[in-house]
């Protein structure tokens, strides 16, 4: 199957696509004399419209921005040149510059199976939905405002959606289309391949690239740019990584709790006040220290095993008796049922600072969902799906997803936890010249920031500052919802492409 998903989507040139079969007669008549009615196949029946492209005036803040939008498909084939799946992707491009030296930054969320509307409506594009998890309902208003913290200032813009989120879809009906696509190897090389045939068709070859993924976007984007190197002939500038999850193993590891802890105790003392990343300074040496070694000796050694539940439950708040009844190791999910458990509250696992109602309040286990999650979807879904149809004037049939479950439940992830350190190490020693800005928030108990620390200070001398920063805001997975970390943010990422 790698094998096939390399030749497929490893060509060196890309065709243009086929024109759409078209019926012989109209639909419901029939043929003449002789003629077999040729009726199209459910996927072309299925087609996505052509790309469309509008001209907006962005008003923004001390400026007036001119934009060129465009919402549109790419399609990939298989090495028989049949059709595999169309890729959607949105598109803003300020109009009187340069494309030669103007910047283009291609975003992807995670999952596998979200879309990139959380990056273009929660952070980088022209237009944003608030979605502060502490403010949004379901119910919230869903139109999207201009967005004075945009990248376009600085660069332009693309947003793809892979196969089966947003309104990407299969053209293919083969189950070997699915597995193909639905598996590591196949999601990188199909996003290489799009990346590449984007550059091509807007004429952008020559500018400068630079890449952003989310989340599971830490394995596809070191993974995507290794690809763009070496079998697209395409060159990046720079990664950018948000809140980025680069090894799995350690989720099966003791490290899980070293990477958990400061996240762990940042959520208590945002409670009492507001926290930066220097204010867990002690918290960050104690978990390099005394917590590992403590850790190491395991539950055999009861005074190591007493001493450290003790003390992660004052840095944490939670209970003693429950610290030393689980040893001082804290699950996620049970951290978020404990730390709130007397006022019958459920702590977020994107961003532990929210707090919701829990539904069973009287059950020992969870049972519900994540209210600095689940309250997002309603609003941004029909928020994307509004400036699709009505500011960008393209309007697919079916429905959009956001977040396709489907995808996570079919997808391959090998035989061993999926990483991307190794696609990492080679990139940065392949380029010099090219640079890695990690972004996490200090409540993301989902991809924890000092988990990517760990990962980073494994790196060899060579991918040193200040080609590689980690950077830490107040906040959780969508750290950006807030509006200081969102500007901070920005200006790191400006930052880096100067």
């Amino acid at each position: 199957m790698i094998l096939l998903a390399c030749g497929v989507m490893g060509s060196a040139r890309a065709a243009e696509p086929p024109p759409p079969a078209q019926a012989t007669t109209p639909a419901g008549q029939q043929g003449g004399a002789g003629q077999t009615p040729s009726m199209p196949s459910a996927a072309e029946r299925h087609r996505l419209p052509p790309d469309s492209s509008t001209k907006h005036s962005l008003e923004l803040p001390g400026r007036t921005l001119s934009v060129v939008a465009t919402a549109g498909s790419i399609r990939l084939f298989d090495d028989k040149g049949e059709p595999l799946a169309d890729i959607v992707y949105t598109s803003y491009q300020l109009e009187g510059t340069d494309r030669g030296t103007r910047p283009v930054t291609f975003f992807f969320n995670g999952g596998p199976g979200s879309s990139s509307a959380w990056l273009q409506l929660g952070n980088a594009g022209p237009w944003r939905l608030p979605i502060n998890a502490d403010e949004v309902t379901p119910s919230t208003f869903p139109e999207v405002r201009p967005n004075a913290e945009t990248w376009l200032d600085f660069t332009d813009l693309v947003f793809l959606d892979p196969v089966g989120t947003g309104y990407s879809r299969f053209v293919a009906t083969s189950d070997d289309a699915r597995k193909q696509l639905y598996s590591i190897e196949g999601d990188v090389n199909a996003l290489a391949l799009v990346i590449r045939r984007w550059l091509e068709k807007h004429d952008r070859l020559l500018s400068p690239k630079y890449i952003a993924g989310e989340s599971y976007g830490g394995i596809r984007g070191p993974k995507v740019v290794h690809q763009l190197q070496v079998r697209q002939g395409i060159g990046v500038k720079g990664l950018i990584m948000v809140s980025p999850a680069f090894d799995y193993s350690a989720h099966r590891s003791l490290l899980h709790y070293a990477e958990t802890l400061p996240s762990y105790v940042a959520t208590l003392r945002e409670a009492e006040g507001p926290v930066n990343r220097t204010d867990l300074a002690d918290v960050e040496a104690y978990v390099r220290g005394e917590f590992l070694v403590d850790l190491i000796k395991g539950q055999a050694d009861k005074e190591a095993t007493t001493r450290l539940a003790d003390k992660v439950a004052a840095l944490t708040g939670i209970d003693q008796a429950v610290s030393r009844r689980l040893a001082g190791r804290f699950e996620v999910a049970e951290f978020r049922r404990e730390f709130d458990r007397k006022n019958r509250k459920l702590i977020g696992r994107y961003d532990a600072s929210v707090r919701g109602l829990d539904p069973y309040p009287e059950s020992d286990f969870q049972r519900s969902g994540d209210p600095s999650g689940d309250t997002l979807v309603a609003p941004l879904t029909s928020a994307t799906v509004d400036l699709l149809t009505r500011k960008l004037s393209w309007r697919p049939d079916g429905s959009y997803e956001l977040g396709n479950p489907k995808v996570m439940e079919a997808w391959d992830f090998g035989r061993s936890p999926p990483e991307s350190v190794s696609e990492l190490r080679q990139i940065l020693a392949t380029d010099r010249n090219m640079k890695l800005l990690v972004a996490h928030g200090l409540f993301d108990l989902a991809t924890p920031y000092f988990g990517s620390q760990i990962v980073l200070d494994q790196l060899p001398p060579f991918a040193s500052t200040p080609r590689i920063k980690l950077v830490v805001f107040p906040g959780g997975h969508m750290f950006y919802s807030r509006d200081a970390s969102r500007q901070a943010f920005r200006a790191e990422v400006e930052a880096m492409m100067k």
